[in-house]
């Protein structure tokens, strides 16, 4: 297979094979064209396609991870209550922050060929974008946009890797993962490459984290969907 992420772009300490589409907005250079092949059609089924989050490096993942393991950012269970994390042990609150939010050096963002996405049309004025599930489900507001996708996306290379619970992370119908890029991470992203960035960073709960790595890895990291062509 051609090497299309070196081991710094995998673990998100190396841009070079990102295009920004703005200064806060990137996308896998290769992931580029069919990204806008899908939000050009999109635009005929009535959808106004927008990246709420793209490439994402390792320093930004690591403060999210720091800021959620002190309390500076909330942690939510399955129900969207935020849990005290006063009353949690190490253990339980990597894993209830592993339930939305990636390990560091692990997330798919690093690859920039994992999107989220929502139809800016789609969106009430009057409402501000959570990207949870209930804005995709049946009586919400991208329900036509979940839809489409389900029946589109593939055509484009692209999947939703986190498309059902699977006692892991939760399901994320607005992440979409380009194959061509995204297999190649799933194979390179092996359990050393994680545990050595790690061991190197400033990371909340390290001794935990190493000790609980192997689960962490199956559960959270490879525990995912596939493309499906139809």
């Amino acid at each position: 297979m051609t090497k299309i992420l070196s081991e710094k772009q995998l673990t998100g300490h190396d841009d070079s094979h990102i295009t920004w589409l703005d200064e806060r907005t990137g996308i896998h250079q290769q992931a580029l064209s069919a990204w806008i092949a899908m939000s050009e059609e999109a635009k005929s089924a009535g959808l106004d396609l927008k990246i709420a989050s793209g490439y994402r490096g390792f320093d930004r993942q690591l403060t999210i991870w720091n800021r959620k393991f002190s309390g500076q950012l909330p942690i939510k269970n399955q129900q969207g209550e935020i849990l005290n994390i006063e009353v949690m042990t190490e253990q339980e609150i990597i894993n209830a922050i592993l339930y939305f939010s990636a390990l560091p050096g692990a997330s798919r963002h690093h690859w920039g060929c994992d999107i989220d996405i929502y139809a800016a049309n789609l969106l009430p004025a009057n409402q501000k974008l959570q990207l949870e599930p209930w804005e995709f489900a049946a009586d919400g507001p991208f329900y036509l946009l979940s839809q489409w996708l389900a029946k589109n996306a593939c055509r484009f290379d692209f999947y939703l890797p986190y498309d059902k619970f699977r006692g892991g992370v939760a399901i994320e119908p607005w992440h979409l993962s380009y194959w061509p890029i995204a297999q190649y991470g799933e194979k390179r992203l092996t359990l050393n490459c994680i545990e050595a960035v790690i061991l190197k960073a400033e990371i909340s709960g390290k001794n935990e984290i190493m000790r609980q790595l192997s689960k962490i890895y199956q559960n959270y990291i490879q525990n995912i969907g596939s493309i499906h062509y139809g």
